[in-house]
């Protein structure tokens, strides 16, 4: 089994930055892409950002481009996301997840979830 712990979350102010870590533990292989998404109440679950074993492939949200960053340590088998200029908008649950293979934006075809880290920026 594999299990992702994520970490960083809290409470910031409009403009100010945070950054996640996910910690992969487990049984873990080569060749993984590993997502972002986020969960804000009464809302669908949405795509962030992910990032391809190599780390040369990366895909943004919309919402997101130009102030997150998702990058990745595969020797340390973690994965983190830089978010900058937060606004309170960016308010939510924020969920690290692995599947196999190439990287994808859509939440259903990847195998495994962390248990989610709240972020919450204040106006």
């Amino acid at each position: 089994q594999v299990q992702l712990v994520e970490s960083g979350g809290g409470l910031v102010q409009a403009g100010g930055s945070l950054r996640l870590s996910c910690a992969a533990s487990g049984r873990t292989t080569n060749n993984y892409a590993m997502g972002w998404f986020r969960q804000a109440p009464g809302k669908e679950r949405e795509f962030v950002a992910t990032i391809n074993w190599s780390g040369d492939r990366i895909i943004y949200g919309e919402s997101v481009k130009g102030r997150f960053t998702i990058s990745r340590d595969n020797a340390k088998n973690t994965v983190s996301l830089q978010m900058n200029s937060l606004k309170p908008e960016d308010t939510a649950v924020y969920y690290c997840a692995k599947k196999y293979g190439v990287i994808s934006s859509a939440p259903r075809v990847y195998d495994y979830w962390g248990q989610g880290t709240q972020v919450t920026v204040s106006s």
